[in-house]
Protein backbone atom coordinates (compact mmCIF):
# COMPACT_ATOMS: atom_id res chain seq x y z
CA UNK A 1 0.00 0.00 0.00
CA UNK A 2 1.33 3.42 -0.97
CA UNK A 3 1.48 5.56 2.17
CA UNK A 4 3.33 8.47 0.63
CA UNK A 5 1.99 11.78 1.84
CA UNK A 6 1.62 14.43 -0.85
CA UNK A 7 -0.29 17.67 -0.96
CA UNK A 8 -3.30 16.64 -3.04
CA UNK A 9 -4.00 20.08 -4.39
CA UNK A 10 -3.01 22.64 -6.96
CA UNK A 11 -2.66 26.41 -6.92
CA UNK A 12 -4.22 29.11 -9.04
CA UNK A 13 -3.64 32.85 -8.92
CA UNK A 14 -3.03 36.05 -10.82
CA UNK A 15 -0.11 37.74 -8.98
CA UNK A 16 -2.67 39.39 -6.71
CA UNK A 17 -3.84 36.37 -4.72
CA UNK A 18 -3.39 32.59 -4.51
CA UNK A 19 -5.97 29.85 -4.01
CA UNK A 20 -5.40 26.15 -3.30
CA UNK A 21 -7.89 23.62 -4.71
CA UNK A 22 -7.81 19.99 -3.64
CA UNK A 23 -8.82 16.90 -5.61
CA UNK A 24 -12.39 17.07 -4.27
CA UNK A 25 -12.75 20.67 -5.66
CA UNK A 26 -12.58 22.25 -2.19
CA UNK A 27 -10.73 25.56 -1.93
CA UNK A 28 -8.71 24.58 1.13
CA UNK A 29 -6.63 27.77 1.41
CA UNK A 30 -7.16 31.27 0.08
CA UNK A 31 -6.08 34.56 1.65
CA UNK A 32 -7.76 37.84 0.71
CA UNK A 33 -7.08 40.58 -0.12
CA UNK A 34 -3.28 39.95 0.00
CA UNK A 35 -0.98 36.95 0.20
CA UNK A 36 -0.45 37.55 3.94
CA UNK A 37 -4.04 38.47 4.86
CA UNK A 38 -6.34 36.29 6.91
CA UNK A 39 -7.73 33.31 5.04
CA UNK A 40 -11.19 33.45 3.60
CA UNK A 41 -11.05 29.67 3.17
CA UNK A 42 -8.73 27.79 5.52
CA UNK A 43 -9.81 24.17 6.03
CA UNK A 44 -6.19 23.24 5.27
CA UNK A 45 -5.42 24.25 8.87
CA UNK A 46 -8.76 23.63 10.56
CA UNK A 47 -11.64 21.77 8.90
CA UNK A 48 -14.21 23.09 11.38
CA UNK A 49 -13.19 26.75 11.63
CA UNK A 50 -11.72 27.14 8.14
CA UNK A 51 -14.93 27.19 6.09
CA UNK A 52 -15.07 25.65 2.61
CA UNK A 53 -15.87 26.28 -1.04
CA UNK A 54 -16.64 22.99 -2.71
CA UNK A 55 -18.68 21.57 -5.58
CA UNK A 56 -19.45 18.25 -3.97
CA UNK A 57 -21.13 15.20 -5.57
CA UNK A 58 -24.25 13.75 -3.95
CA UNK A 59 -22.92 10.22 -4.39
CA UNK A 60 -19.61 8.66 -3.45
CA UNK A 61 -16.54 9.70 -5.43
CA UNK A 62 -15.10 6.79 -7.40
CA UNK A 63 -12.22 8.61 -9.02
CA UNK A 64 -10.79 12.10 -9.37
CA UNK A 65 -8.51 13.65 -11.96
CA UNK A 66 -6.73 16.94 -11.56
CA UNK A 67 -4.60 18.69 -14.15
CA UNK A 68 -3.64 22.09 -15.51
CA UNK A 69 -4.76 23.34 -18.89
CA UNK A 70 -1.50 22.97 -20.80
CA UNK A 71 1.00 25.80 -20.19
CA UNK A 72 -1.35 27.76 -17.93
CA UNK A 73 -2.23 28.25 -14.27
CA UNK A 74 -5.82 27.21 -14.98
CA UNK A 75 -6.73 24.13 -12.95
CA UNK A 76 -9.25 21.41 -13.85
CA UNK A 77 -10.66 18.87 -11.43
CA UNK A 78 -12.82 16.00 -12.68
CA UNK A 79 -15.10 14.11 -10.32
CA UNK A 80 -16.34 10.65 -11.33
CA UNK A 81 -19.23 8.98 -9.45
CA UNK A 82 -21.64 6.12 -10.21
CA UNK A 83 -24.24 8.75 -11.18
CA UNK A 84 -22.03 10.52 -13.66
CA UNK A 85 -19.06 12.86 -13.89
CA UNK A 86 -18.32 16.56 -14.06
CA UNK A 87 -15.42 18.97 -14.40
CA UNK A 88 -14.64 22.09 -12.36
CA UNK A 89 -12.33 24.62 -14.01
CA UNK A 90 -10.80 27.10 -11.56
CA UNK A 91 -8.84 30.23 -12.39
CA UNK A 92 -8.05 33.79 -11.39
CA UNK A 93 -8.38 36.22 -14.33
CA UNK A 94 -5.16 37.73 -15.62
CA UNK A 95 -4.74 39.39 -18.99
CA UNK A 96 -3.68 42.63 -20.65
CA UNK A 97 -6.28 45.38 -20.73
CA UNK A 98 -5.81 49.12 -21.35
CA UNK A 99 -2.01 48.76 -21.36
CA UNK A 100 -1.91 47.09 -17.95
CA UNK A 101 -2.66 43.69 -16.45
CA UNK A 102 -6.20 43.04 -15.28
CA UNK A 103 -5.90 40.92 -12.12
CA UNK A 104 -8.99 41.36 -9.96
CA UNK A 105 -9.68 39.74 -6.60
CA UNK A 106 -11.94 37.29 -8.36
CA UNK A 107 -12.09 33.49 -8.16
CA UNK A 108 -13.95 31.93 -11.08
CA UNK A 109 -15.31 28.38 -11.10
CA UNK A 110 -16.87 26.84 -14.20
CA UNK A 111 -18.77 23.57 -13.70
CA UNK A 112 -19.30 21.32 -16.73
CA UNK A 113 -21.29 18.13 -17.17
CA UNK A 114 -19.22 15.29 -18.68
CA UNK A 115 -21.55 12.30 -18.67
CA UNK A 116 -24.44 10.67 -16.82
CA UNK A 117 -26.63 12.57 -14.40
CA UNK A 118 -24.33 13.75 -11.64
CA UNK A 119 -25.94 15.31 -8.61
CA UNK A 120 -23.99 18.13 -6.96
CA UNK A 121 -24.14 20.47 -3.98
CA UNK A 122 -22.48 23.87 -3.64
CA UNK A 123 -20.86 24.74 -0.32
CA UNK A 124 -19.63 28.32 -0.06
CA UNK A 125 -18.74 29.18 3.53
CA UNK A 126 -16.17 31.99 3.74
CA UNK A 127 -14.63 32.99 7.06
CA UNK A 128 -12.85 36.05 8.46
CA UNK A 129 -10.21 36.74 11.13
CA UNK A 130 -8.59 33.33 10.76
CA UNK A 131 -11.84 31.46 11.33
CA UNK A 132 -13.17 33.52 14.23
CA UNK A 133 -15.68 35.46 12.11
CA UNK A 134 -18.65 33.81 10.39
CA UNK A 135 -20.22 36.35 7.98
CA UNK A 136 -23.93 37.02 7.67
CA UNK A 137 -25.45 35.68 4.46
CA UNK A 138 -28.04 37.56 2.43
CA UNK A 139 -29.47 37.12 -1.06
CA UNK A 140 -29.46 39.83 -3.70
CA UNK A 141 -31.06 39.85 -7.15
CA UNK A 142 -28.50 37.49 -8.73
CA UNK A 143 -25.80 37.18 -6.11
CA UNK A 144 -25.15 36.18 -2.49
CA UNK A 145 -23.60 38.66 -0.07
CA UNK A 146 -21.30 37.61 2.78
CA UNK A 147 -21.39 40.52 5.21
CA UNK A 148 -19.12 41.47 8.11
CA UNK A 149 -15.77 40.79 6.46
CA UNK A 150 -13.18 43.51 5.78
CA UNK A 151 -14.81 44.31 2.45
CA UNK A 152 -17.86 43.12 0.56
CA UNK A 153 -17.62 39.52 -0.65
CA UNK A 154 -20.14 38.42 -3.26
CA UNK A 155 -20.84 35.19 -5.07
CA UNK A 156 -22.46 35.76 -8.46
CA UNK A 157 -23.91 32.65 -10.08
CA UNK A 158 -26.54 31.30 -12.46
CA UNK A 159 -27.35 28.49 -10.03
CA UNK A 160 -30.55 29.13 -8.02
CA UNK A 161 -29.32 31.22 -5.11
CA UNK A 162 -31.29 29.31 -2.48
CA UNK A 163 -29.70 26.10 -3.74
CA UNK A 164 -26.31 27.60 -2.92
CA UNK A 165 -27.26 29.14 0.44
CA UNK A 166 -28.89 25.89 1.61
CA UNK A 167 -26.40 23.57 -0.18
CA UNK A 168 -29.40 21.94 -1.80
CA UNK A 169 -28.62 19.06 -4.19
CA UNK A 170 -29.46 19.38 -7.87
CA UNK A 171 -28.68 17.51 -11.07
CA UNK A 172 -26.01 19.09 -13.26
CA UNK A 173 -27.07 19.09 -16.90
CA UNK A 174 -25.48 22.24 -18.35
CA UNK A 175 -22.50 24.54 -17.68
CA UNK A 176 -22.87 26.57 -14.48
CA UNK A 177 -20.75 29.44 -13.23
CA UNK A 178 -19.60 30.72 -9.84
CA UNK A 179 -17.73 34.03 -9.48
CA UNK A 180 -16.54 35.02 -6.02
CA UNK A 181 -15.37 38.63 -5.70
CA UNK A 182 -13.80 40.82 -3.04
CA UNK A 183 -14.57 44.52 -3.06
CA UNK A 184 -15.99 45.18 -6.51
CA UNK A 185 -18.84 42.83 -7.57
CA UNK A 186 -19.21 41.38 -11.05
CA UNK A 187 -21.73 43.53 -12.94
CA UNK A 188 -21.24 42.17 -16.50
CA UNK A 189 -23.23 39.30 -18.06
CA UNK A 190 -22.12 36.16 -16.22
CA UNK A 191 -21.64 33.44 -18.85
CA UNK A 192 -20.28 35.74 -21.53
CA UNK A 193 -17.85 37.37 -19.09
CA UNK A 194 -16.53 34.10 -17.64
CA UNK A 195 -15.96 32.55 -21.06
CA UNK A 196 -14.22 35.69 -22.26
CA UNK A 197 -12.01 35.85 -19.14
CA UNK A 198 -11.17 32.17 -19.52
CA UNK A 199 -10.01 32.62 -23.12
CA UNK A 200 -8.01 35.73 -22.31
CA UNK A 201 -6.39 34.16 -19.24
CA UNK A 202 -5.48 31.04 -21.23
CA UNK A 203 -3.89 33.20 -23.91
CA UNK A 204 -2.00 35.26 -21.32
CA UNK A 205 -0.35 32.25 -19.66
CA UNK A 206 0.47 30.54 -22.93
CA UNK A 207 2.02 33.70 -24.34
CA UNK A 208 4.02 34.08 -21.13
CA UNK A 209 5.34 30.52 -21.48
CA UNK A 210 6.13 31.05 -25.16
CA UNK A 211 8.28 34.03 -24.21
CA UNK A 212 10.32 31.89 -21.78
CA UNK A 213 13.77 30.63 -22.67
CA UNK A 214 13.84 27.01 -21.54
CA UNK A 215 16.48 24.29 -21.58
CA UNK A 216 16.09 21.49 -24.09
CA UNK A 217 15.93 18.83 -21.38
CA UNK A 218 13.34 18.62 -18.60
CA UNK A 219 11.33 21.28 -20.39
CA UNK A 220 7.93 20.26 -19.03
CA UNK A 221 9.16 20.36 -15.43
CA UNK A 222 10.82 23.75 -15.96
CA UNK A 223 7.64 25.21 -17.49
CA UNK A 224 5.47 24.08 -14.57
CA UNK A 225 8.03 25.38 -12.07
CA UNK A 226 8.19 28.71 -13.91
CA UNK A 227 4.42 29.11 -13.89
CA UNK A 228 4.33 28.33 -10.17
CA UNK A 229 7.06 30.85 -9.44
CA UNK A 230 5.34 33.60 -11.37
CA UNK A 231 2.26 33.25 -9.18
CA UNK A 232 4.29 34.09 -6.08
CA UNK A 233 5.17 37.63 -7.12
CA UNK A 234 2.87 40.24 -5.64
CA UNK A 235 2.80 42.41 -8.71
CA UNK A 236 1.53 45.55 -7.01
CA UNK A 237 4.85 46.01 -5.18
CA UNK A 238 7.19 43.50 -6.86
CA UNK A 239 7.75 41.39 -3.72
CA UNK A 240 8.20 37.65 -4.18
CA UNK A 241 7.07 35.39 -1.32
CA UNK A 242 8.63 32.10 -0.21
CA UNK A 243 5.28 30.29 -0.18
CA UNK A 244 1.58 31.04 0.00
CA UNK A 245 0.96 28.92 3.12
CA UNK A 246 1.73 29.01 6.81
CA UNK A 247 2.36 26.33 9.42
CA UNK A 248 2.52 23.23 7.25
CA UNK A 249 4.92 21.16 9.40
CA UNK A 250 8.41 20.26 8.24
CA UNK A 251 7.60 16.80 9.58
CA UNK A 252 4.70 15.46 11.67
CA UNK A 253 4.91 16.60 15.28
CA UNK A 254 8.13 18.56 14.72
CA UNK A 255 6.77 21.94 15.83
CA UNK A 256 8.69 23.44 12.91
CA UNK A 257 5.63 25.26 11.57
CA UNK A 258 6.38 28.66 10.06
CA UNK A 259 4.62 31.40 8.12
CA UNK A 260 6.26 31.80 4.71
CA UNK A 261 3.91 34.38 3.18
CA UNK A 262 6.59 37.05 3.19
CA UNK A 263 9.49 38.37 1.20
CA UNK A 264 12.95 37.02 1.99
CA UNK A 265 15.85 38.89 0.40
CA UNK A 266 17.75 35.59 0.21
CA UNK A 267 14.99 33.61 -1.51
CA UNK A 268 14.38 36.30 -4.04
CA UNK A 269 17.98 36.28 -5.24
CA UNK A 270 17.62 32.64 -6.28
CA UNK A 271 14.18 33.28 -7.76
CA UNK A 272 15.42 36.16 -9.89
CA UNK A 273 18.37 34.09 -11.03
CA UNK A 274 15.78 31.67 -12.41
CA UNK A 275 13.74 34.44 -14.04
CA UNK A 276 16.93 35.79 -15.58
CA UNK A 277 17.67 32.39 -17.14
CA UNK A 278 14.08 32.25 -18.36
CA UNK A 279 14.50 35.66 -20.00
CA UNK A 280 11.79 37.44 -17.96
CA UNK A 281 12.99 40.90 -16.94
CA UNK A 282 9.69 42.44 -15.84
CA UNK A 283 10.06 40.59 -12.52
CA UNK A 284 13.60 41.94 -12.13
CA UNK A 285 12.47 45.51 -12.67
CA UNK A 286 9.65 45.32 -10.16
CA UNK A 287 11.88 43.64 -7.60
CA UNK A 288 14.55 46.32 -7.96
CA UNK A 289 11.96 49.02 -7.35
CA UNK A 290 10.74 47.09 -4.29
CA UNK A 291 14.27 46.91 -2.86
CA UNK A 292 14.79 50.61 -3.50
CA UNK A 293 11.58 51.44 -1.65
CA UNK A 294 12.63 49.28 1.31
CA UNK A 295 16.02 50.99 1.45
CA UNK A 296 14.44 54.45 1.26
CA UNK A 297 11.89 53.85 4.02
CA UNK A 298 14.04 51.78 6.39
CA UNK A 299 17.39 53.61 6.12
CA UNK A 300 18.77 50.72 4.11
CA UNK A 301 18.18 46.98 3.81
CA UNK A 302 18.83 45.76 7.33
CA UNK A 303 16.81 42.61 7.92
CA UNK A 304 16.30 39.27 6.16
CA UNK A 305 12.60 39.59 5.46
CA UNK A 306 9.80 42.10 4.94
CA UNK A 307 6.11 42.04 4.21
CA UNK A 308 4.96 42.24 0.60
CA UNK A 309 4.35 45.96 1.18
CA UNK A 310 7.89 46.42 2.46
CA UNK A 311 6.94 46.75 6.14
CA UNK A 312 9.67 45.73 8.57
CA UNK A 313 7.51 44.66 11.52
CA UNK A 314 6.17 41.07 11.25
CA UNK A 315 5.22 40.02 14.81
CA UNK A 316 4.73 36.29 15.28
CA UNK A 317 1.75 34.83 17.13
CA UNK A 318 -0.05 31.52 17.49
CA UNK A 319 -3.68 30.99 16.50
CA UNK A 320 -6.31 28.72 18.11
CA UNK A 321 -6.49 26.43 15.07
CA UNK A 322 -5.93 22.66 14.99
CA UNK A 323 -3.23 22.77 12.36
CA UNK A 324 -2.62 20.66 9.27
CA UNK A 325 -3.72 17.10 10.12
CA UNK A 326 -3.65 18.13 13.78
CA UNK A 327 -0.06 19.37 13.67
CA UNK A 328 0.15 22.58 15.63
CA UNK A 329 1.04 25.23 16.40
CA UNK A 330 -0.43 27.48 13.73
CA UNK A 331 1.68 30.62 13.47
CA UNK A 332 1.14 33.87 11.60
CA UNK A 333 3.92 36.40 11.30
CA UNK A 334 7.55 35.37 11.59
CA UNK A 335 9.95 36.34 14.35
CA UNK A 336 12.91 35.82 12.00
CA UNK A 337 12.33 39.38 10.79
CA UNK A 338 14.33 40.81 13.71
CA UNK A 339 17.15 38.30 13.43
CA UNK A 340 20.62 39.31 12.33
CA UNK A 341 21.28 37.57 8.99
CA UNK A 342 24.17 39.41 7.42
CA UNK A 343 24.19 37.53 4.13
CA UNK A 344 21.28 39.76 3.00
CA UNK A 345 23.62 42.58 2.01
CA UNK A 346 25.48 40.51 -0.55
CA UNK A 347 22.26 38.87 -1.67
CA UNK A 348 20.75 42.27 -2.41
CA UNK A 349 23.76 43.35 -4.50
CA UNK A 350 23.65 40.13 -6.51
CA UNK A 351 19.91 40.52 -7.09
CA UNK A 352 20.37 44.05 -8.38
CA UNK A 353 23.36 43.27 -10.61
CA UNK A 354 21.38 42.64 -13.84
CA UNK A 355 19.55 45.93 -13.40
CA UNK A 356 22.90 47.72 -13.66
CA UNK A 357 24.85 45.85 -16.34
CA UNK A 358 22.56 43.60 -18.40
CA UNK A 359 22.38 45.07 -21.91
CA UNK A 360 19.13 43.22 -22.58
CA UNK A 361 17.35 45.58 -20.22
CA UNK A 362 16.53 48.82 -21.94
CA UNK A 363 18.08 52.07 -20.77
CA UNK A 364 14.85 53.42 -19.30
CA UNK A 365 14.62 50.46 -16.93
CA UNK A 366 18.31 50.10 -16.06
CA UNK A 367 19.62 51.43 -12.77
CA UNK A 368 22.47 53.94 -12.73
CA UNK A 369 22.55 55.35 -9.20
CA UNK A 370 25.14 53.31 -7.28
CA UNK A 371 24.38 54.86 -3.88
CA UNK A 372 22.57 51.73 -2.71
CA UNK A 373 25.51 49.51 -3.76
CA UNK A 374 27.92 51.65 -1.74
CA UNK A 375 25.58 51.45 1.23
CA UNK A 376 25.32 47.66 1.03
CA UNK A 377 29.12 47.26 0.75
CA UNK A 378 29.62 49.53 3.73
CA UNK A 379 27.14 47.41 5.70
CA UNK A 380 29.19 44.30 4.87
CA UNK A 381 32.33 46.04 6.08
CA UNK A 382 30.67 46.95 9.40
CA UNK A 383 29.51 43.40 10.18
CA UNK A 384 32.53 41.47 8.93
CA UNK A 385 33.53 40.27 12.42
CA UNK A 386 29.97 39.83 13.74
CA UNK A 387 28.09 36.62 14.37
CA UNK A 388 24.61 36.06 12.95
CA UNK A 389 21.71 33.57 12.85
CA UNK A 390 22.77 32.28 9.45
CA UNK A 391 20.90 30.99 6.46
CA UNK A 392 18.77 28.57 8.47
CA UNK A 393 17.63 31.23 10.94
CA UNK A 394 18.75 29.64 14.19
CA UNK A 395 16.84 31.27 17.02
CA UNK A 396 19.22 30.56 19.89
CA UNK A 397 22.53 29.99 18.13
CA UNK A 398 24.86 32.52 16.53
CA UNK A 399 28.17 32.06 14.74
CA UNK A 400 30.40 33.50 12.03
CA UNK A 401 28.77 31.52 9.23
CA UNK A 402 30.65 30.50 6.10
CA UNK A 403 27.52 31.02 3.99
CA UNK A 404 27.33 34.63 5.17
CA UNK A 405 30.94 35.25 4.18
CA UNK A 406 30.38 33.58 0.82
CA UNK A 407 27.70 36.16 0.06
CA UNK A 408 29.87 38.97 1.36
CA UNK A 409 32.40 37.75 -1.20
CA UNK A 410 29.85 37.23 -4.01
CA UNK A 411 28.22 40.60 -3.34
CA UNK A 412 31.63 42.26 -3.55
CA UNK A 413 32.27 40.48 -6.86
CA UNK A 414 28.98 41.83 -8.18
CA UNK A 415 29.77 45.33 -6.92
CA UNK A 416 33.13 45.11 -8.69
CA UNK A 417 31.36 44.36 -11.96
CA UNK A 418 29.09 47.36 -11.42
CA UNK A 419 32.12 49.52 -10.70
CA UNK A 420 33.79 48.33 -13.90
CA UNK A 421 30.65 49.00 -15.93
CA UNK A 422 30.33 52.58 -14.65
CA UNK A 423 34.12 53.17 -14.51
CA UNK A 424 33.76 54.00 -10.82
CA UNK A 425 37.25 53.47 -9.35
CA UNK A 426 36.14 54.15 -5.77
CA UNK A 427 33.46 51.47 -5.99
CA UNK A 428 35.94 49.02 -7.50
CA UNK A 429 38.44 49.68 -4.72
CA UNK A 430 35.86 49.22 -1.96
CA UNK A 431 34.57 46.04 -3.60
CA UNK A 432 38.08 44.58 -3.98
CA UNK A 433 38.84 45.27 -0.33
CA UNK A 434 35.59 43.63 0.79
CA UNK A 435 36.22 40.66 -1.47
CA UNK A 436 39.69 40.06 -0.04
CA UNK A 437 38.58 40.25 3.59
CA UNK A 438 35.56 37.98 2.91
CA UNK A 439 37.76 35.34 1.27
CA UNK A 440 40.04 35.36 4.32
CA UNK A 441 37.04 34.70 6.57
CA UNK A 442 35.83 31.88 4.32
CA UNK A 443 39.24 30.23 4.60
CA UNK A 444 38.94 30.39 8.39
CA UNK A 445 35.97 28.03 7.98
CA UNK A 446 38.09 25.36 6.28
CA UNK A 447 38.52 22.27 8.43
CA UNK A 448 41.63 20.30 7.36
CA UNK A 449 40.58 17.21 9.30
CA UNK A 450 37.25 17.06 7.46
CA UNK A 451 38.88 18.26 4.23
CA UNK A 452 36.01 20.64 3.57
CA UNK A 453 34.56 23.97 4.67
CA UNK A 454 32.55 23.84 7.88
CA UNK A 455 29.38 25.83 8.51
CA UNK A 456 31.18 28.43 10.66
CA UNK A 457 34.59 29.76 11.57
CA UNK A 458 36.44 27.20 13.69
CA UNK A 459 33.54 24.73 13.54
CA UNK A 460 33.04 21.07 12.65
CA UNK A 461 29.37 21.09 11.61
CA UNK A 462 28.62 20.80 7.90
CA UNK A 463 25.98 22.60 5.84
CA UNK A 464 24.47 21.71 2.45
CA UNK A 465 24.27 25.39 1.58
CA UNK A 466 28.04 25.27 1.11
CA UNK A 467 27.65 23.47 -2.21
CA UNK A 468 27.45 27.12 -3.30
CA UNK A 469 31.20 27.49 -2.78
CA UNK A 470 31.46 25.56 -6.04
CA UNK A 471 28.41 26.81 -7.93
CA UNK A 472 29.16 30.47 -7.20
CA UNK A 473 32.77 30.19 -8.31
CA UNK A 474 34.59 30.68 -5.04
CA UNK A 475 36.18 27.25 -5.50
CA UNK A 476 37.51 26.27 -8.91
CA UNK A 477 35.20 23.38 -9.92
CA UNK A 478 38.15 21.49 -11.40
CA UNK A 479 40.29 21.78 -8.27
CA UNK A 480 41.01 18.91 -5.84
CA UNK A 481 39.70 21.06 -2.98
CA UNK A 482 36.30 21.49 -4.68
CA UNK A 483 36.09 17.73 -5.25
CA UNK A 484 37.02 16.94 -1.64
CA UNK A 485 34.57 19.53 -0.33
CA UNK A 486 31.61 18.21 -2.32
CA UNK A 487 32.45 14.60 -1.49
CA UNK A 488 32.65 15.42 2.23
CA UNK A 489 29.24 17.15 2.19
CA UNK A 490 27.79 14.27 0.20
CA UNK A 491 29.08 11.69 2.67
CA UNK A 492 27.98 13.59 5.76
CA UNK A 493 24.61 15.04 4.70
CA UNK A 494 23.13 12.68 2.10
CA UNK A 495 20.57 10.30 3.54
CA UNK A 496 19.76 8.13 0.55
CA UNK A 497 22.82 8.53 -1.70
CA UNK A 498 20.44 9.46 -4.49
CA UNK A 499 20.12 13.22 -4.28
CA UNK A 500 18.24 14.03 -1.06
CA UNK A 501 20.09 16.05 1.56
CA UNK A 502 19.69 17.25 5.10
CA UNK A 503 20.31 20.94 5.58
CA UNK A 504 22.65 19.95 8.41
CA UNK A 505 22.84 17.14 10.97
CA UNK A 506 23.63 19.06 14.13
CA UNK A 507 21.26 20.11 16.89
CA UNK A 508 19.26 23.29 16.43
CA UNK A 509 16.54 24.94 18.52
CA UNK A 510 14.11 22.06 17.92
CA UNK A 511 16.40 19.04 17.86
CA UNK A 512 17.95 17.39 14.81
CA UNK A 513 16.22 17.73 11.40
CA UNK A 514 14.70 14.44 10.23
CA UNK A 515 13.67 15.31 6.65
CA UNK A 516 15.41 16.48 3.51
CA UNK A 517 15.27 20.13 2.54
CA UNK A 518 14.45 19.72 -1.12
CA UNK A 519 16.42 22.62 -2.58
CA UNK A 520 19.65 21.24 -1.08
CA UNK A 521 19.41 18.35 -3.53
CA UNK A 522 19.24 20.77 -6.44
CA UNK A 523 22.25 22.64 -5.05
CA UNK A 524 24.11 19.32 -5.07
CA UNK A 525 23.08 18.74 -8.71
CA UNK A 526 24.38 22.17 -9.71
CA UNK A 527 27.69 21.55 -7.96
CA UNK A 528 28.09 18.21 -9.75
CA UNK A 529 27.26 19.80 -13.10
CA UNK A 530 29.82 22.54 -12.47
CA UNK A 531 32.43 19.84 -11.90
CA UNK A 532 31.35 18.06 -15.12
CA UNK A 533 30.12 15.01 -13.22
CA UNK A 534 27.14 14.81 -15.53
CA UNK A 535 26.05 11.22 -14.99
CA UNK A 536 25.76 11.73 -11.24
CA UNK A 537 24.11 15.14 -11.72
CA UNK A 538 21.46 13.76 -14.08
CA UNK A 539 20.68 10.75 -11.87
CA UNK A 540 20.30 12.97 -8.81
CA UNK A 541 18.15 15.48 -10.70
CA UNK A 542 15.80 12.79 -11.98
CA UNK A 543 15.49 11.40 -8.47
CA UNK A 544 14.38 14.83 -7.29
CA UNK A 545 11.71 14.95 -9.99
CA UNK A 546 10.05 12.06 -8.15
CA UNK A 547 9.39 14.44 -5.25
CA UNK A 548 6.56 16.37 -6.95
CA UNK A 549 2.86 15.85 -6.38
CA UNK A 550 0.42 14.77 -9.11
CA UNK A 551 0.63 18.23 -10.71
CA UNK A 552 4.40 18.60 -10.71
CA UNK A 553 4.37 20.91 -7.67
CA UNK A 554 6.98 20.78 -4.91
CA UNK A 555 6.96 21.25 -1.17
CA UNK A 556 9.71 22.51 1.11
CA UNK A 557 10.70 19.19 2.70
CA UNK A 558 10.80 15.52 1.70
CA UNK A 559 10.79 12.48 3.99
CA UNK A 560 13.52 9.97 3.30
CA UNK A 561 12.35 6.57 2.14
CA UNK A 562 8.82 7.15 0.89
CA UNK A 563 9.41 10.70 -0.46
CA UNK A 564 6.45 12.15 1.45
CA UNK A 565 5.96 15.89 1.02
CA UNK A 566 6.10 18.10 4.11
CA UNK A 567 6.69 21.76 4.91
CA UNK A 568 5.09 24.73 3.26
CA UNK A 569 3.68 24.25 -0.23
CA UNK A 570 4.14 25.38 -2.99
CA UNK A 571 7.76 26.26 -2.08
CA UNK A 572 9.48 28.72 -4.40
CA UNK A 573 12.93 27.64 -3.16
CA UNK A 574 12.33 24.11 -4.46
CA UNK A 575 11.08 25.20 -7.89
CA UNK A 576 13.90 27.72 -8.23
CA UNK A 577 16.34 24.91 -7.50
CA UNK A 578 14.77 22.79 -10.22
CA UNK A 579 14.95 25.56 -12.82
CA UNK A 580 18.50 26.64 -12.02
CA UNK A 581 19.93 23.11 -11.94
CA UNK A 582 18.11 22.16 -15.17
CA UNK A 583 19.72 25.14 -16.91
CA UNK A 584 23.08 24.20 -15.39
CA UNK A 585 22.88 20.65 -16.75
CA UNK A 586 21.74 21.89 -20.15
CA UNK A 587 24.62 24.37 -20.42
CA UNK A 588 27.20 21.77 -19.44
CA UNK A 589 25.88 19.34 -22.04
CA UNK A 590 26.46 22.08 -24.64
CA UNK A 591 23.20 21.29 -26.34
CA UNK A 592 22.36 23.33 -29.46
CA UNK A 593 19.02 25.08 -29.69
CA UNK A 594 16.74 22.23 -30.64
CA UNK A 595 14.30 24.60 -32.35
CA UNK A 596 16.86 25.61 -34.98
Amino acid sequence: MNTRHTYEMGIIGNCHFLAYVDKTTNVTWQCWPKFDSTFIFGSLLDEKKGGKFQISPTSEIQETKQYYVENTNILCTEIITNEGSYRVTDFAPRFSQFDRFYKPLMLIRKIEHIDGNPGIQIFCEPRGNYGELVPRVSIGSNHIRYQGLEDQVRLTTDIPLNFVVDSKPFVLSQPQYLVLTWGVPLEAPLQETVESYLRKTTDYWRNWVESCSTPQIYQRAVIRSSLALKLHQYEDTGAIIASGTTSLPESPGSGRNWDYRYFWVRDTYYTLQAFNDLGHFEELGKYAQFLQNIAAHNSGIKQPMYTILGDSNIPERELPLKGYKGNGPVRVGNAAYFQVQNDVFGQAILSLLPLYIDERIVKTRRMSDTKLIYQLLENIEKVMEDTDAGLWEFREKKAQHCYTYLFHWAGACAAQKIGNYFKDSNLKTLAEKTKTISAKKIEECYNPQLRCYASAVGGKDLDSALFHLVTMGYLDPSSPRALEHVEALDKALSADNRGLFYRYRHHDDFGVPDVAFLVCGFWYVSALANMNKMDKAIKAFERLLDCTNHLGLMSEDIAFGDLSQWGNFVQTYSHVGLINSAFQIDRKLNRPNFLL
